[in-house]
């Protein structure tokens, strides 16, 4: 893609070239940090969506953070009634394969996207629009929905 054509909007790259592009990390052994929003914790039920298969297929080898106000949102959310509190339950399970991080965050977007422009994750998992744009905007990748059930990164 010429680079005029990239500054007029993200660039999305199909499965498996996050391995050729070097979704490069700094996390150990170099692999790539990601972080997950609410939302694609949540997904598994609301979309359909194998979020741990899906990101194995994306990206091969990677370590999950998830930031103390998401887990926080997902409580929230457990608390009510009916398909957002299943979702939010499930997701709450899922969030324990990461590791949980602070953040001066106490609002979960803005603690994701604080994590981004801090460079202390290489993408940001979420099927959440309006986070999406304000995590490219902070220059970093997102990992969202591509389709019915699959992960594509859309690079800033």
């Amino acid at each position: 893609m010429a680079d005029d054509a990239r500054a007029d909007r993200p660039e999305s790259s199909p499965a498996g070239d996050a391995r050729a592009e070097g979704l490069a990390g700094d996390g150990s052994e170099g692999i790539p940090v990601i972080a997950l929003d609410a939302s694609a914790l949540m997904a598994p039920v609301e979309a359909d969506l194998r979020l741990f298969e899906e990101l194995d297929r994306l990206l091969g080898g990677y370590e999950v953070v998830v930031p103390a106000a998401v887990i926080a949102e997902l409580d929230g959310l457990q608390g009510g009634n009916g398909a957002a509190a299943t979702a939010a339950s499930v997701g709450a399970d899922l969030a324990e394969r990461a590791e949980t991080v602070a953040t001066n965050e106490s609002y979960a977007d803005d603690a994701l996207v604080a994590l981004a422009a801090a460079g202390r994750v290489d993408a940001v998992v979420t099927v959440d629009g309006p986070l999406a744009n304000r995590v490219l905007a902070a220059d970093a990748p997102v990992i969202g929905l591509r389709g019915r059930n699959t992960l594509a990164i859309t690079e800033p």
